[in-house]
């Protein structure tokens, strides 16, 4: 029997003052297959440029003619079909892709060069399904020694799932709410790396809903999770072997985890917890968020290389991550990059095509909206007055600007405002801002070149978000400021 999907958000999309100017970067509509619903849950491209499309329903599409020419509508062939909710898919050899659909990774490949996929291989499938809504597969992801990581969501409390393997654990909330955390399944909550051979081995745990994975340029992995419970706000973490990210119903698969997840004190989850390498204030900046993806475009999507995009699904919007190591750990900067400018709401899946632009996935139906198909973001060749990057100093922090700095228009003391506050780590969904408190800027002093800005501040607390507001701020040539609002992750300071 067919269930009603969930829907699990209720805010409106909030509009963000910032987001870069129309004249620098616009989002097109693309059309996507006739006859079919235009529910594109992932998107990448072939060898050939050519563009694939998986949709929700479980086809996959290829587009027949060039993406270069604006003025003719996408034609669209059938590529594949028969899948399972498919969330992701990876190129690999001419006519080859490997998909991530909920009950497994999947091999397809077109063997006699017709345009039509003919050949069906499992590579791996050593997950459990319970049957809840909510057990979505990420990925993959390939290394360079051949060997594929997949991100295994976890069940959802308010989903129906089968008896469980290892019990359903549950916890008292605040006001006499009852959570409840699944685990009835292997490895739900994991990343999970698979061998060429299709060997499965769990990497790290304490995910909820592991909405994308990324490789940064150094070669790290990286992935995003959305807000719930046991999950504060928004997160970007760096994915390490054994690496526990915080929500506990996967620990009950931790061979070294004998315990009850939902019995042992929050300290002790707390003394286990990576945190995350990036935290998006919700509602401020982040819905939920999905897959990321790197600029390796080499400057045709303008200023940003090698910095990664973040897709929202809640909102209209995408966000921009400026990473840095302290102490040997990530954390760092993140900004709203787009909000608006033409984007749609359910952006699910991110991907650079070989014309520069950055393609966008979006679907509605997963967790309920109103928004479905495939979009790109385009860079007109216009330079935006931005903030690129912010990087922690032992005193306070380094703004670098994409054109010289106005030295008139920080002169008011309102040109920055910063705040910082951690979020709650505890069962209930999501967390307010917590110990919110004013920082106090010392002193503002500019490079010769006028790119960048450095900050002394009152002191810096270690294990905050510090949000940043801006106001005023001009390039020398008069281009207002696009960046208004931005939110560095501070857990580790500068020796």
């Amino acid at each position: 029997m067919n269930r009603p999907y969930l829907v699990c958000l209720f805010l409106l999309p909030l509009g963000l003052p910032a987001q870069v100017p129309e004249d620098s970067y616009f989002a097109e509509t693309l059309s996507t297959p006739p006859g079919i619903a235009p529910e594109v849950t992932a998107i990448t491209f072939a060898r050939d440029g050519h563009l694939y499309a998986c949709f929700r329903r479980g086809a996959i599409w290829s587009t027949v003619n060039a993406l270069s020419d604006r003025t003719v509508p996408l034609e669209w062939r059938l590529f594949a079909s028969g899948l399972q909710v498919p969330l992701g898919i990876l190129p690999g050899k001419s006519g080859e892709f490997f998909v991530a659909q909920m009950p497994e990774l999947t091999r397809i490949v077109d063997t006699d060069g017709n345009g039509r996929a003919d050949l069906y291989e499992t590579v791996c499938d050593k997950w459990g399904m319970s049957g809840n809504y909510h057990e979505f597969v990420y990925g993959p992801l390939l290394d360079g020694e051949g060997n594929f990581y997949v991100a295994l969501g976890s069940a959802s409390s308010l989903g129906e799932s089968r008896s469980p393997v290892r019990g359903i654990y549950t916890a008292q909330g605040r006001k006499g709410d009852r959570y409840q955390h699944f685990s009835a399944v292997p490895y739900r909550g994991w990343i999970v790396r698979i061998s060429p051979s299709g060997q499965m081995v769990p990497i790290s745990s304490g995910l909820r809903q592991p909405n994308g994975l990324v490789f940064n340029p150094e070669g790290d992995l990286f992935v995003v999770d959305n807000q719930g419970d046991w999950v504060g706000t928004s997160p970007l973490h760096h994915v390490t072997p054994a690496a526990f990210h915080g929500h506990p119903s996967s620990l009950v698969w931790d061979p070294g985890f004998t315990d009850s997840p939902m019995e042992v004190p929050v300290e002790h989850l707390q003394s286990r917890r990576k945190l995350p390498a990036i935290q998006i204030p919700q509602n401020d900046m982040a819905g939920s968020i999905a897959q990321p993806a790197i600029d390796t475009t080499n400057g045709k999507f303008g200023p940003y290389e090698n910095q990664m995009f973040v897709a929202d699904w809640s909102y209209p919007r995408l966000h921009r991550v400026v990473l840095e190591k302290v102490g040997g750990q990530y954390q760092g900067a993140c900004f709203p990059f787009m909000d608006g400018g033409g984007l749609r709401r359910g952006n699910q899946d991110l991907a650079f095509g070989p014309d520069g632009s950055l393609y966008v996935a979006q679907v509605s139906r997963v967790w309920g909206g109103s928004e479905d198909g495939l979009q790109r973001v385009v860079w007109t060749g216009e330079l935006p007055m931005d903030i690129l990057t912010m990087s922690l100093t032992e005193r306070g922090f380094d703004l670098t600007f994409t054109k010289p700095v106005d030295p008139e228009s920080i002169k008011d003391p309102s040109a920055f405002s910063i705040e910082h506050f951690y979020y709650l780590y505890h069962p209930q969904y999501g967390s307010p801002k917590t110990d919110v408190k004013v920082v106090r800027v010392k002193k503002v002093s500019l490079s010769r070149d006028g790119l960048t800005l450095s900050l002394i501040l009152d002191g810096l607390v270690p294990s905050r978000v510090y949000q940043w507001h801006f106001r005023g701020i001009k390039a020398l040539d008069g281009d207002e400021l696009v960046t208004e609002t931005a939110a560095y992750t501070l857990n580790r300071l500068r020796d």
